[in-house]
């Protein structure tokens, strides 16, 4: 193949994928994902990520990597990631039909762990005839409005039963939110549309993305309507759901186009995932902390800033709109006694967060651990009380926290605030972008609510002190 045949084996559907070429394929772009990844976060943050923290598939160690670099980041890296999905996904489709097994195996690639296993068992396995995978030439039954409609209607609702039925076996039954629930299932949901949307008849590619975006949004308005959950977790859950509804609309569409395959082919597609979901449940480990460092460099020395971080009085109503909005947001702190052993209470719209204090080095470190909390939001909802699992089960657990004094030597105190927290949510590298956001949010109102107190005390004791002299006089 040319070089300018890359490009549409990679991002199109039409193609075969041979074993050659898949090897090929998935070496050369991992080394060149690799290479741009560790160049922009080693220029961003000074660190280097290594060969094997790129290939770990828990991720913990690109998390440690990352942790302290700027929100953006992770969101860009997110984003870059995006193209490699639709590549690895529509390859292994193809690659999976063209080796002589179900084109739907080359879904596993997605799965952390297996999806390493699949992409070497597709390496491995012998090309069979390229018929195997023989695409329709053009778009047969656009012209027909009402078939189109009814097609579409009757792969919604069968995309749609898929979802209902996963939420609750994943939410309801096993109480995990895994890689089953937010990778699988949006992308099966699409998958199962797109395929059936066009069989026996093909629809052109708008179509079938419009589809593709229509059985996420059906879903998102199902869940707001049955109080299952609320706005602000539908539309954190946005970005990563609604590419794979699409990329899942648009590989069963080329299945579909491609495949002898029958509308019941799906259903072993469907089965794996709640034998997937299980399998998460019972293979749960300990859950990796996080940590979240924040710093504002502060016009006063550290005794002066010292009080004010123990305790301070309520700060201002808050402008960020996503405070408005609903996410918990710090209203002010109090604290029962004073050194080991004295109990903070860190108060937030939602409720206290109860914090016994470890460590009072007096004025450079207050150190504490974190035995209670409230929910990190107030979902945004039509009905008046929506409480889905994660918010009762608190998957997302803040553990200890700290707050260190660094005098900078010229009557300047650098003032840094870190959380440690587990989440208990995959894929846990997605959902860690929003609460490391919010979490530094959140240190970002409590620590400039402590430098405007802290340097307005030291201004007024400055005053102080110039003009007692001369009230003395």
């Amino acid at each position: 193949m040319n070089i300018g045949g890359w490009p549409r084996l990679w991002f199109g559907t039409q193609l075969p994928v041979s074993r050659r070429q898949y090897a090929a394929s998935g070496c050369g772009l991992a080394l060149f994902k690799y290479g741009v990844e560790a160049a922009a976060i080693q220029a961003v943050t000074g660190r280097w990520l290594g060969p094997l923290d790129f290939l770990n598939p828990s991720l913990a160690a690109r998390s440690e990597v990352l942790a302290g670099a700027p929100d953006w980041l992770g969101w860009a890296l997110f984003a870059w990631n995006l193209p490699f999905v639709w590549i690895a996904l529509s390859m292994s489709v193809r690659r999976a039909s063209l080796a002589g097994v179900s084109p739907w195996t080359g879904l596993a690639v997605l799965v952390p762990i297996a999806g390493l296993v699949a992409m070497l068992a597709l390496c491995l396995a012998p090309d069979r005839t390229p018929e195997r995978w023989r695409p329709v030439t053009g778009v047969v039954a656009d012209g027909d409005p009402g078939g189109s409609a009814a097609g579409a209607l009757r792969a919604l609702g069968a995309a749609l039963a898929v979802g209902v039925a996963m939420l609750v076996v994943t939410v309801y039954l096993i109480a995990t939110y895994g890689v089953a629930l937010f990778l699988g299932t949006p992308l099966v949901m699409g998958a199962v549309a797109g395929f059936l949307f066009n069989r026996p008849l093909s629809r052109s590619r708008a179509l079938t993305t419009g589809l593709g975006a229509v059985v996420m949004v059906a879903a998102a308005v199902i869940m707001l309507a049955f109080a299952l959950e609320g706005l602000i977790c539908i539309a954190m859950a946005a970005p990563i759901v609604m590419p794979l509804g699409i990329v899942g609309a648009l590989l069963g569409k080329a299945v579909a186009d491609a495949t002898s395959i029958s509308p019941g082919g799906v259903v072993p597609l469907v089965i794996a995932l709640p034998l997937l979901a299980g399998a998460e449940h019972l293979t749960t480990r300990r859950l990796p902390e996080h940590v979240v460092l924040t710093s504002v460099d502060v016009a006063a020395p550290p005794e002066r800033v010292w009080p004010h971080v123990v305790s301070f009085p309520d700060l201002p109503e808050p402008r960020e709109w996503f405070f408005r909005c609903g996410i918990a947001c710090p209203v002010r702190a109090r604290i029962e006694g004073t050194g080991p052993g004295a109990v903070r209470h860190c108060e937030f719209t939602t409720g206290d967060f109860v914090e016994p204090i470890t460590v009072w080095d007096e004025p450079r470190r207050l150190a504490f651990d974190v035995t209670s909390q409230p929910d990190p939001m107030r979902e945004l909802s039509p009905w008046r009380h929506v409480h889905p699992p994660h918010l009762a089960d608190h998957a997302l657990t803040s553990r200890r926290g700290e707050f260190r004094l660094v005098d900078l030597g010229d009557g300047r105190t650098r003032l840094e605030g870190r959380t440690w927290y587990t989440f208990d949510m995959h894929p846990r590298a997605y959902w860690t972008l929003w609460s490391d956001m919010a979490i530094h949010a959140i240190h970002r109102r409590v620590l400039d609510h402590v430098r405007r107190l802290a340097e307005g005390a030291h201004r007024d004791a400055g005053a102080a002190a110039d003009t007692g002299p001369a009230a003395r006089d």
